[in-house]
C-alpha cells in the first residue's frame, strides 16, 4: 500500500505534534501503515497556512497540527474544512476545556512549553554530560553522574542514557569488554545509583549478527557476534555485576522507555 503523509504543522517546533502523530502510528502494524512525517514548523502567517493545505490536497495527506494564536488556528479549520481535508487538532480540545474548567484565558503563546527554564538548562546539560563521557571516555564522570549503567556492547546502554538526559538526568555508561579493566572509581560510589543490564544471549546474537549485516563485507560469524565470545563477555559483566553488588535490569524484549522508568522509579527520580 502507499505511504500514509502525515503533515505537523505548529507555530512552534511541532515536537508537541509529532510526538503524539509517532505514537498513534506506532498501535499499528508497520507493514500495514507505512508512513511518512512532513514537518511544517512555525507557521506564523496565512500563507504559511496555504502552502500545508496545499501539500495536503496534493498528497492526501493527514494534517496534525498544534497552533495556538487564535486567528491562525481558525483559518487552519476554516481551509481543511473547505477542502474537507482529513485533520486532527492536537492543543484545541484540552485547551478548550482547561480554558472552561479554570474561567482563565489562555497566553496563546507559541512554544511556552520549550521556555528557557531551570528544568531546560538542566537537561541539556545532562544530554552534554552524557556526550561527554559516553561509552566510558573519562571515569572522571563517574563521581559526578546521577545514574551509572553497566552492560555489554548492544544492552542500550548510550540511548538510555541519552533518554535519561531529556529527563534531566546525568547517565554515564561503561561498557564491559573482558580485555578491559574497569575503572577503580567504580568500586568508590554509591553502589544505588549504578545498574547493570543484562539481556537474553540468544536475543544478543541476534541484534549483533543483524549490526554486523548491515556492514556487507563483514561475515556475521566474527568473533563479535559468535557464541563463545558472547559467554566470555556474559561471564566477565555477571562477575563484575555481582563483586558491585549492583541492582540489574533484564532489557530483553524491553523499550528504552521502560527500562528507563525502572530506573527513576528507583530512585525516586518521579517524585
Amino acid at each position: 500500500m502507499d505511504n500514509i503523509k502525515i503533515i505537523v504543522a505548529s507555530d512552534s517546533i511541532g515536537e508537541t505534534a509529532e510526538l503524539v502523530a509517532r505514537a498513534g502510528v506506532s498501535q499499528f502494524n508497520p507493514k500495514q501503515c507505512k508512513h511518512e512525517f512532513l514537518r511544517y514548523p512555525y507557521i506564523e502567517s496565512f500563507e504559511n497556512v496555504d502552502e500545508v493545505i496545499q501539500v495536503a490536497k496534493d498528497t492526501n495527506a493527514i494534517i496534525v497540527y498544534t497552533l495556538i494564536k487564535p486567528e491562525i488556528k481558525k483559518y487552519m479549520i476554516s481551509k481543511v474544512n473547505e477542502h474537507a481535508l482529513k485533520s486532527v487538532d492536537i492543543m484545541g480540545p484540552l485547551m478548550e476545556l482547561l480554558s472552561n474548567s479554570i474561567e482563565e484565558t489562555p497566553y496563546y503563546e507559541p512554544g511556552m512549553v520549550h521556555r528557557l527554564d531551570d528544568a531546560y538548562f538542566k537537561k541539556i546539560d545532562a544530554i552534554e554530560f552524557a556526550v561527554k563521557y559516553d561509552d566510558g571516555k573519562d571515569p572522571k564522570g563517574l563521581p559526578k553522574a546521577d545514574i551509572v549503567l553497566l552492560g555489554i556492547s548492544r544492552t542500550s546502554k548510550t540511548p538510555l542514557c541519552m533518554y535519561l538526559a531529556n529527563r534531566g538526568i546525568k547517565a554515564i555508561n561503561i561498557p564491559l569488554v573482558p580485555e578491559v579493566e574497569v575503572p577503580k572509581e567504580l568500586y568508590e560510589i554509591d553502589k544505588h545509583k549504578i545498574f547493570g543490564l543484562t539481556i537474553n544471549p540468544l536475543q544478543l546474537i541476534e541484534i549483533r549478527k543483524r549490526r554486523l549485516d548491515k556492514f556487507h563485507r563483514i561475515p556475521s560469524n566474527i568473533e563479535y557476534a559468535g557464541d563463545a565470545r558472547i559467554l566470555e563477555e556474559f561471564d566477565f559483566a555477571d562477575k563484575i555485576i555481582r563483586r558491585l553488588g549492583c541492582k540489574t535490569i533484564d532489557v530483553t524484549q524491553r523499550a528504552i522507555e521502560d527500562t528507563a522508568l525502572i530506573i527513576i522509579k528507583t530512585l525516586g527520580c518521579d517524585k
